[in-house]
């Protein structure tokens, strides 16, 4: 097992990964627990493969729980199930000092972490992590939220979880699509701060893909280092945090033009969007043409979307989805701050982009559709 902390002060807290941890999961929430009971809040696909094994990890440990079980898709990080899993978790007495334990991918984790920052005005939560976006990326940080018809994350809040652990044997289970749109979020990471680590990527991506769970575990472990390092730095997203999104003003957009739905999943268009976001920063002169290139080329090696031509069905034009960007979290005083880069593993966030060139640039992806 590995194990990266992260440092917050009293909100501080672990992420333990390796092989095997969903077996273990009631000696590493035994400790947090006033009582011995939690409340469980999953999606229907987790629950099947999973849910069982948890409770029993759990009841092997003296841990009553129940679950409530949600359906899977971003569509479910909506008022409704928000509505819905406060209710419940109210209805199954939950107290102060209670713990929630979000367990399924992202959307679950931004769910139940958003319910339990707002029950009783903060319980606390456990992240279990089930798909490889979720492990590298959202279960880590205390973003949590839902979204809205204007746009993805707008509603939510800072909640830090009190333990992360992300089984690698879970992975096993994933779709090969919902892997590989995982492993968006972590080659983001060599993207925006490490070409150290994009290079052991494109040695090693081939091997996280086929299942080497070492591979796995390794980077993993290396995503959530950066991010745990950054989020340090900047809890709430005042300045350095902004560089953990790269590729999302283009791939949130894009995200809000296909519905949300498995047209396009969240980390293929993080892929796209930091394509996109090198390939503006070369024809700002910020870096060489080749680097989004080698970027795109590593994505194509991998079997992942690249490109707006690898997103089927209608998009809409170049303004309608500059329209979408500007609903991003990230405009301030009107104006949209964009990710950008020096260089692979070099990022960094600016207002001063011409919007006449990210609409040419839109054009052209769009017309090569």
């Amino acid at each position: 097992m590995e194990t990266v902390h992260v440092s917050l002060g009293e909100r501080s807290y672990d992420v333990r990964i390796g092989p095997g941890l969903l077996a273990e999961a009631g000696q590493h929430i035994a400790p947090l627990l006033n009582r011995p009971r939690v409340a469980i809040v999953t999606e229907a696909r987790v629950a099947g493969l999973h849910l069982a094994a948890l409770q029993e990890a759990l009841t092997a440990d003296g841990i009553e729980s129940e679950a409530l079980v949600l359906p899977p898709g971003e569509a479910t990080k909506s008022w409704a199930h928000l509505t819905e899993t406060v209710e419940w978790l109210l209805d199954q007495k939950v107290e102060r000092k209670d713990v929630v334990v979000a367990f399924g991918g992202g959307v679950i984790g931004d769910l139940a972490g958003f319910a339990a920052s707002v029950l009783r005005r903060g319980v606390r939560f456990v992240q279990i992590p089930t798909s490889l976006l979720a492990q590298v990326d959202s279960s880590v940080g205390g973003k949590t939220g839902i979204n809205s018809p204007h746009g993805k994350n707008l509603v939510g809040a800072f909640h830090q979880p009190s333990l992360v652990l992300a089984d690698i044997d879970v992975l096993g289970t994933l779709a090969p699509r919902d892997f590989l749109a995982g492993y968006g979020e972590v080659v983001k990471y060599g993207g925006l701060g490490s070409l150290a680590f994009f290079e052991w990527l494109e040695a090693n991506g081939p091997d996280l893909a086929a299942g080497d769970v070492e591979k796995r575990t390794e980077a993993v472990r290396r995503s959530v280092q950066m991010k745990a390092d950054i989020v340090a730095r900047d809890e709430t997203e005042q300045g350095d945090r902004a560089l953990l999104n790269l590729g999302h003003t283009f791939g949130h957009a894009l995200e809000a033009a296909t519905g949300y739905s498995d047209r396009l999943l969240h980390g293929e268009g993080v892929a796209i969007g930091c394509a996109l976001a090198f390939e503006t920063s070369a024809r700002m002169g910020l870096m060489s043409q080749e680097a989004p290139s080698r970027f795109r080329e590593h994505l194509a090696a991998m079997g992942m979307k690249r490109d707006l031509s690898d997103i089927p069905g209608e998009l809409p034009d170049a303004d309608g989805l500059m329209e979408l960007m500007k609903q991003d979290k990230k405009v301030e005083a009107g104006k949209l701050r964009f990710i950008l880069a020096r260089g692979i593993g070099e990022a960094f966030v600016t207002e001063d982009v011409d919007p006449g060139l990210i609409r040419g640039l839109l054009e052209e992806a769009l017309a090569a559709r």
